[in-house]
């Protein structure tokens, strides 16, 4: 198993727009991606409702993990978006 913590870069914290990237992000990787507090409190980083439900705050830690072929590359690249301040991207690209 693969795991790497991040903290999030996003000062809103996971809200809509972070949350719907990281679930394409999560749903594009070759295996199943978990996000969390902890590792007995992840969920499944596809589900917009179960990320929505931790209620990461901006700046907080939060754990990644992935299991299988590929977990190491799944678990860097949600990492490094999460570590990203989303909301800007939004701001510059609009």
């Amino acid at each position: 198993m693969s795991s790497k913590k991040a903290v999030i870069g996003s000062p809103v914290g996971l809200h809509a727009r972070p949350v719907k990237l990281l679930v394409e992000a999560a749903g594009r990787q070759p295996v199943p991606v978990k996000i969390g507090r902890s590792e007995d409190q992840l969920v499944d980083a596809s589900s917009i409702l179960g990320v929505m439900a931790l209620g990461v705050r901006g700046g907080e830690e939060v754990l990644i993990t992935a299991e299988g072929e590929g977990a190491e590359a799944a678990v860097a690249e949600i990492a490094e978006l999460l570590s990203r301040d989303l909301d800007a991207a939004e701001q510059s690209a609009g």
